[in-house]
């Protein structure tokens, strides 16, 4: 099991971006790259990458927002498009920040947060990783038990810790006893607010049309992304199928795939040295 990690001392702030307030933190020095984080209940953004902002702290300045729906941040996402909703707000960040240009690291929703926002202002981007992005093939076929799994939390009897507890130890690691019972519990009570509650900021596509709109695989766009791109998937993700990395490595022309064996869905958790190693020289351009 990777130990954990202390957190460095992280600056905090709300910024107004189209409305909404989002909450960012930082620490360190160099060239800025955001860690945009996975959609699962009670999700944020440094509880996300606790194993991660350390060390990557030491070569580059870390900004990690809470999504738009999550954590501190302004509740609530626009369904109809929601990957552009995330995209568009982040991008907000960015100018809030006054980066031009940004290295983006995105696990899941993250990622598909990520992509959507290269696909749309490739200029904004320096180089990309994704983590078992979403959107990936998901109109080619059925939803995996780990989204469906994601998707259910909110509905029926509600969210519950049992509830819980099974997505993250069947679904989302490969091996479940690594998982304390501290990091459930406080995702538990994070995904129990009551805005959280009212507005669930990841649930099922509100129509066919926006379905077809999140697959990216069917964006034409892909064949002439410019960005170089790193792909991490874990062998054994049971929530986006590993095969999706086969798919962006084929469509994308600056991408390296890396499947990572016994990992679930949670790559930079699971796999941590090996993840801030990766994504250290990957991003500094470093092979």
């Amino acid at each position: 099991m990777t130990p954990q990690t202390a957190l460095p001392p992280m600056r905090e702030s709300l910024l107004d971006v189209a409305g909404k307030k989002i909450f960012v933190a930082e620490t360190g020095d160099g060239p800025p790259v955001l860690l945009l984080h996975g959609g699962g209940p009670g999700a944020s953004g440094v509880s996300n990458y606790s194993r991660n902002i350390a060390e990557l702290a030491k070569e580059y300045r870390v900004v990690v927002p809470d999504l738009p729906g999550y954590g501190r941040s302004t509740k609530g996402v626009d369904g109809t498009d929601p990957f552009g909703h995330l995209a568009d707000h982040i991008r907000g960040v960015l100018d809030r920040l006054g980066l031009e240009k940004a290295h983006l690291v995105g696990n899941s929703y993250g990622g598909a947060c990520a992509l959507r926002l290269a696909l749309d202002t490739p200029d904004r981007v320096d180089r990309m990783v994704l983590m078992g992005p979403g959107g990936i093939g998901t109109t080619r076929t059925l939803p995996t038990p780990g989204l469906i799994s994601l998707l259910n939390y909110y509905t029926g009897d509600g969210p519950s810790r049992p509830k819980l507890e099974k997505f993250i130890r069947n679904h989302l690691v490969f091996n479940a006893a690594e998982v304390p019972d501290s990091v459930i519990d406080s995702r538990y009570q994070d995904s129990i607010e009551p805005d959280v509650v009212a507005n669930p900021p990841l649930t099922r596509p509100r129509s066919l049309r926006t379905l077809w709109q999140t697959d990216f695989t069917r964006d034409r766009r892909l064949a002439r992304l410019p960005v170089p791109t790193l792909v991490l998937w874990g062998a054994a993700d049971k929530v986006n199928r590993p095969s999706g990395g086969r798919m962006l490595a084929g469509r994308l022309p600056n991408c390296d795939l890396y499947l990572v064996a016994n990992t679930g869905h949670w790559v930079q958790w699971e796999r941590a040295e090996l993840f801030n190693s990766l994504c250290a020289d990957f991003l500094a351009g470093r092979r």
